[in-house]
């Protein structure tokens, strides 16, 4: 479990930080007195479990805590304060808990204890990618709807090359081959990945993209995948590949023969 503290006041801070490490001795404990500087740690790396001072000064604590559940919406945010003043709005932001300073260490275990988002039910991920038959991607359980179809097959792409950075000249490649003027494509293909971020951004879930200079990926730990699942154990996956891979997709036919000869070779 990864979990970040953010106290203005150091004694606090090592207090707070103190009580967690013995509680949970094998969680990953990221401390900061800045909140600005806490955020961009949080940028990096998902944050499990966020204890944050209300009364901080750079960003305070209710700020720090919305821009946090907008990069994770199932972080369990547990708030500490000096009194019970911004209790309702911690409640507004669906937050997991709230400590009066100087918290007790049963105070600490209990929120722990007791988290909103558990961390069973962290590990079922909200983006599946359906590849065995036709591509799909799905949000909570729900399909997504693109603006323009190309975008869905911009994410079966990445997909498909399994977390490798994927430049702007190789989607317009696979996507069109030699059709078209190549200037108007590169057009086309900015209008695709702004539709791809707003539509992500929307379902609090761009973090499963990762951006370079002219070049994406996809984030492999970030999405359930049937094929990631089955290429890492497939006589033991929980999903079945009957010879069908992204159907509608030819360039999905070079890996599509690699997946038959491994499935080829466990009947063997």
């Amino acid at each position: 479990m990864r979990i970040l503290a953010v106290e203005d006041n150091p004694k606090d801070l090592k207090k707070i930080t103190g009580m967690i490490s013995t509680l949970l001795p094998d969680s990953e404990i990221l401390q900061f007195s800045d909140g600005l500087e806490a955020l961009a740690e949080a940028r990096k790396q998902e944050v499990d479990v966020a204890f944050l001072g209300v009364e901080s000064e750079e960003i305070s604590g209710m700020e720090l805590g919305q821009y946090l559940r907008d990069l994770n919406p199932m972080i369990n945010l547990i708030f500490t304060s000096k009194d019970k003043d911004q209790a309702y709005d911690a409640i507004c932001l669906r937050a997991s808990g709230y400590l009066i300073r100087p918290p007790k260490k049963k105070d600490v275990q209990r929120e722990l204890s007791d988290l909103r988002y558990p961390e069973g039910e962290k590990r079922r991920k909200r983006v599946f990618a359906q590849t065995f038959g036709n591509f799909e991607l799905f949000i909570d359980g729900k399909p997504v709807a693109f603006k323009y179809s190309r975008t869905k097959e911009v994410v079966a792409l990445l997909v498909n090359n399994r977390g490798a950075q994927t430049t702007n000249g190789e989607i317009i490649a696979s996507l069109w081959e030699d059709d078209g003027d190549p200037d108007k494509k590169g057009s086309y293909l900015r209008n695709l990945r702004q539709d791809l971020q707003n539509t992500l951004t929307q379902f609090k879930v761009a973090n499963i993209i990762l951006k370079q200079r002219g070049s994406i990926a996809i984030d492999v730990e970030k999405i359930e995948c049937d094929l990631y699942d089955w290429l890492k154990d497939p006589a033991g996956s929980r999903y079945r590949y009957l010879g069908e891979y992204m159907n509608q997709y030819s360039w999905g036919e070079y890996l599509h023969a690699e997946i038959d000869e491994i499935s080829y070779s466990l009947e063997e």
